[in-house]
């Protein structure tokens, strides 16, 4: 059974009312057949255009970026994907296996494995979804979401990037999963609620779930796309994000700034093509300035699948533009809400507890 995690990470399960997302929009379409259905290979709107509504769980092991021992090669073997599906999935089954009660607490500073906070606590594997295979583009498993640069890996960042980056004070950005205390000295992650990363605020979908560009995440991986003529909305389950895109209109002044940008669609024959810029800098996906640009491309596939397609540029951060390219399986999974900060007490308690630290040394005695 699939499960959803109603919370931002780093913070405490928020308690909330799980609703069903199925009540049609206005002018929505028909509601979305069953993926499990067979559907015509390239449905259409009563516009002519391709018809790409649907709820689609993006949930994959592929990483974003290809680990190095792959070097350029793009294509898992069918034997290695095989193998590394079945370890994720005997991983899962051992991580699923109850407790022992008379375990012993970890030990200070975590055991030095994989985990939260090196494995002192973090979200039960209950919580977790994040896929059970690789991506399949044009039939072949992938070894990274990234495809060009040819390596699979994010270009280098600029000279310019470096020198911002050095002189930039310590603070959290929108694909951050939690943010880092720097030290004792100056100002931290954990001295005010608003340096905390977004998504641990329930601001925005932490690792750019709700994009752009959308990426997968551990969990609340689905994404409903609803299609009229003139607008497009893609529903994030994190967070409840919803990106709308005006389509065939031009962008907002510059003066207008927003977390997720202004994003602008258009078609170019059967594949929908979204341009998003005028992002805000608090959003500063890895690290980008507020000049961010982001072309997203959804092409349908066949009746059960979109292949997305994202390429971005900031020359004032990387030394050259990427781009990315993975597969969006529809799915009958309901979307539900996310309910993020209801009787949520874990923000409060992080900033007194970086707070009852401090006290404790600044009693500390100084050695001279």
């Amino acid at each position: 059974m699939r499960t959803r995690l109603f919370s931002a990470v780093g913070v405490a399960i928020g308690i909330g009312v799980l609703a069903s997302w199925t009540a049609p929009l206005a002018g929505q379409a028909p509601a979305r057949p069953s993926a499990s259905a067979k559907a015509p290979v390239n449905p259409r709107t009563p516009d002519g255009h391709p018809d790409l509504q649907g709820v689609y769980d993006i949930a994959t092991l592929t990483p974003l970026e290809r680990p190095p021992q792959f070097g350029n090669n793009m294509v898992l073997t069918p034997q290695l994907a095989k193998q590394l599906e079945e370890q994720v999935a005997q991983r899962k089954d051992q991580a699923a296996l109850p407790s022992r009660g008379d375990r012993n607490a970890p030990p200070i500073g975590g055991d030095g494995s994989a985990g939260a906070a090196g494995n002192v606590g973090g979200y039960n594997n209950f919580w977790i979804d994040s896929g059970d295979s690789y991506v399949i583009v044009n039939g072949e498993k992938r070894t990274s979401i990234i495809v060009d640069p040819p390596n699979g890996r994010i270009p280098s960042i600029s000279a310019s990037a470096r020198q911002r980056n050095a002189g930039r004070p310590v603070r959290t950005t929108s694909d951050q999963s939690e943010g880092n205390d720097p030290g004792l000295e100056g100002p931290g992650a954990y001295d005010d609620p608003e340096r905390r990363p977004l998504g641990e605020r329930c601001l925005l979908g932490f690792g750019s779930t709700s994009g752009p560009p959308a990426l997968p995440v551990l969990y609340n991986n689905l994404h409903q796309i609803v299609q009229t003529k003139d607008t497009i909305m893609i529903l994030n389950e994190m967070d409840h994000d919803a990106r709308v895109v005006r389509m065939n209109a031009e962008h907002v002044p510059p003066s207008v700034r927003k977390w997720l940008g202004d994003s602008i669609g258009r078609w170019e024959g059967d594949t929908l093509v979204v341009e998003t810029t005028n992002f805000t800098d608090k959003t500063r996906f890895r690290g980008s300035t507020e000049n961010l640009k982001v072309t997203e491309r959804f092409t349908r596939v066949d009746g059960k699948t979109l292949l997305y397609r994202f390429t971005v540029e900031d020359p004032a951060t990387w030394e050259k533009p990427w781009t990315g390219e993975y597969t969006w399986p529809a799915t009958d999974t309901n979307l539900y809400e996310y309910a993020c900060h209801e009787g949520n007490y874990a923000l409060g308690n992080i900033l007194r507890g970086a707070r009852q630290r401090d006290q404790e040394a600044a009693q500390k005695p100084v050695n001279k």
